[in-house]
């Protein structure tokens, strides 16, 4: 089986981003991102969706966390478009519930070729240890944008505001995981009636 890794590097006047990923890893993540939360978050997809991660940013967090944060989301998905390849033999969708204490959210993925995102999460505080939640929005369009998935994300219940972004990160990385596994039935057959994603 070839080796389903990546390496991306994308330099604006805003940001200077390198993403490793590995899809077929352990869970092994390292970051040197500057944003705490976001990089407890992405540690979530990683162990959660056994995919090795190394993501460095330089971003302009003297203005705000917003392009960090986008950004990364976009160069996450590039590296998951070039690990992913051709996307044969790939289970394609993914669908996980995570819970913690009183939250549960529902994400589910389908690396169609098309760009789509409905995320419908209920914040009960606009603020988690300084950083700004309706990032978290632009984190997972720049990533639908790039990886190319519809990506529906839904915080069915909760009201810890911390427990409610933790399991929506969790379930994303189990979709995730779920998805991008390759099922021996398929044997290398395009998982799509139409030939192609």
């Amino acid at each position: 089986m070839a080796e389903r890794t990546a390496f991306v590097e994308r330099n604006t006047l805003e940001t200077q981003i390198k993403v490793s990923i590995n899809l077929d890893g352990t869970g092994k993540a390292r970051f040197d991102i500057g944003v705490p939360f976001l990089e407890h978050m992405l540690d979530q997809i990683a162990r959660h969706g056994l995919i090795d991660l190394d993501i460095e940013c330089k971003g302009d967090l003297h203005i705000d966390d917003h392009h960090t944060v986008e950004d990364v989301g976009i160069t996450l998905g590039q590296a998951f478009t070039k690990a992913i390849g051709d996307k044969k033999g790939m289970t394609r969708y993914g669908h996980s519930y995570v819970p913690l204490d009183e939250a549960l959210s529902r994400v589910v993925i389908d690396f169609s070729g098309r760009p789509g995102l409905q995320m419908h999460v209920p914040f009960t505080r606009a603020v988690v240890g300084g950083f700004d939640v309706d990032l978290f929005q632009e984190f997972f369009q720049g990533f639908v944008n790039h990886a190319l998935v519809s990506l529906h994300i839904d915080n069915l219940r909760g009201t810890n505001t911390h427990h409610q972004i933790e399991t929506v990160f969790k379930a994303f990385g189990r979709a995730l995981r779920m998805a991008v596994t390759l099922d021996e039935r398929m044997a290398g057959q395009m998982p799509s009636t139409k030939g192609c994603l």
